[in-house]
């Protein structure tokens, strides 16, 4: 195995890996090792200008501030289930914008920015992965796009979220993210325990594929504790990291391989249960409720139907919804991964999304449904 060496080793850890005997049974089934840039040359070569800074500062305390209701505006988590095409994206981007800035008194809008994507057993991973899509694994190429996309957004003064997958990714990107998602498959995961409890941003734990609410629950509860665990640093170093916990970590309602559970007695009972988790902060308060996944079977129309029943019932004063997360994208749908110049311009390669058109029409109407809960009150 070739030595792997960041921009800080030293000569002597150089030497030392160049003369290092390694066993047989080391690398068994790797086939190839391919250095990548420490996170700290990223950062470099795409800053946050201070604008952005701002912006990103700014909508995290917005968001947490709706989460632990000091706010009465509804966080709104909208955009394609992942990013493949940054043109597509910035032009989406673009729209989404514009909807914010005429929003913004009654909505918290956050665009989805998702660049991994966890498999049940195999398939497309995301831009990070195979930025080509055409499986050539460009890791190193795919980090870089991600970054750009995320720079291209919030220069359109929009603020992003992803899905927190792989615990190394977030040293690249994460100076750039104002809400995270840990994902149904991994709530149960103590290394994504540890991930949140470190992250600068509110995380929201989904509900576990069975329908769990306990794993979540259980997770909400757990980063907001201090954990210790091996991570790198901006230079790439291995690290001994130590967290001080996330105080603004809440629960996610996404549906099951059951049903869904976006309906007011499943609000209801989730409620009730991070209250015996004794989660503390957002948990306190409500809970985000992902219109997608399990809640509409992955069918784009049935997602546009389940925000306009949310609408409904937040109009009518319910209590407890913090949030609403949306997949959409230009064009309605889904189509198989390929390369771009493969593809229909703008539609979803993984879940099926919400056209735009519909996408608009729905955040207007959860923003008047803010507004009658607020002459309710």
């Amino acid at each position: 195995m070739a030595a792997l060496r960041g921009p800080d080793s030293s000569e002597d850890e150089r030497r030392l890996g160049e003369q290092a005997v390694f066993p047989e049974t080391v690398d068994v089934n790797i086939r190839q090792l391919d250095p990548i840039p420490a996170p700290r040359a990223f950062l470099r070569e795409q800053p946050l200008t201070d604008e952005m800074s701002e912006l990103v500062l700014h909508s995290r305390q917005e968001i947490r501030d709706v989460l632990n209701g000091r706010d009465d505006r509804l966080l709104v988590i909208v955009g394609p289930c992942s990013i493949h095409d940054p043109k597509a994206a910035h032009e989406y981007a673009e729209k989404l914008a514009a909807v914010k800035r005429e929003l913004e008194d009654r909505l918290v809008i956050v665009m989805r920015v998702y660049f991994e994507k966890p498999r049940t057993t195999i398939g497309w991973k995301g831009l990070i992965n195979d930025p080509d899509l055409d499986g050539r694994f460009n890791i190193r190429k795919g980090m870089w796009l991600a970054r750009k996309v995320l720079t291209d957004v919030l220069s359109l003064g929009l603020p992003a979220a992803t899905e927190w997958l792989d615990p190394i990714t977030p040293q690249y990107i994460c100076d750039a993210i104002s809400w995270g998602a840990i994902g149904a498959r991994n709530t149960e995961s103590q290394v994504h325990r540890e991930l949140a409890s470190g992250l600068s941003m509110p995380v929201g734990f989904k509900n576990s594929t069975d329908g769990s609410i306990k794993a979540a629950a259980d997770s909400c509860f757990a980063a907001g504790f201090e954990h210790h665990f091996l991570s790198i640093n901006l230079d790439g170093r291995v690290i001994s990291a130590e967290t001080k916990g996330n105080p603004d970590c809440h629960l996610v309602l996404r549906g099951s391989s059951h049903g869904p559970n976006y309906d007011a007695e499943s609000v209801r009972q989730a409620l009730e249960d991070l209250k015996v988790s004794k989660a503390s902060g957002p948990s306190q308060h409500g809970l985000v409720i992902d219109a997608a996944h399990g809640n509409c079977g992955k069918d784009e129309n049935r997602e546009a139907e389940v925000i306009e029943e949310i609408a409904e019932r937040l109009a009518h004063g319910e209590q407890g919804i913090t949030g609403v997360m949306m997949e959409s994208f230009l064009v309605g749908g889904h189509q198989k991964p390929a390369p771009l110049d493969q593809l229909v311009y703008g539609q979803s390669v993984t879940d099926s999304c919400v056209p735009w058109e519909r996408t608009n029409e729905l955040l207007h109407t959860l923003a008047d449904a803010v507004t009658a809960r607020r002459s309710a009150k």
